[in-house]
């Protein structure tokens, strides 16, 4: 049996997940979603409230004042 990895509602996310269309000083941040680190600290998990059709995602730790929210 597979080993049950705990889900996203366990514990608060520890990145950020965000969109970036264009470069440098005039980028546009967009923030779709969260991720948290797996157990064995091999991967995350990700949940997006969008689906970007152009840009990079960007995924970053999340800043303290962030933690907890």
């Amino acid at each position: 049996m597979a080993k049950k990895e705990s889900t996203a509602t366990n514990h608060s996310p520890s990145h950020g997940v965000f969109v970036v269309e264009s470069d440098g000083p005039t980028a546009h941040w967009t923030r779709i979603g969260c991720a948290w680190p797996h157990a064995d600290g091999q991967g995350f998990n990700v949940a997006l409230t969008a689906i970007p059709v152009s840009g990079r995602l960007v995924i970053r730790a999340r800043a303290d004042r962030e933690v907890g929210q």
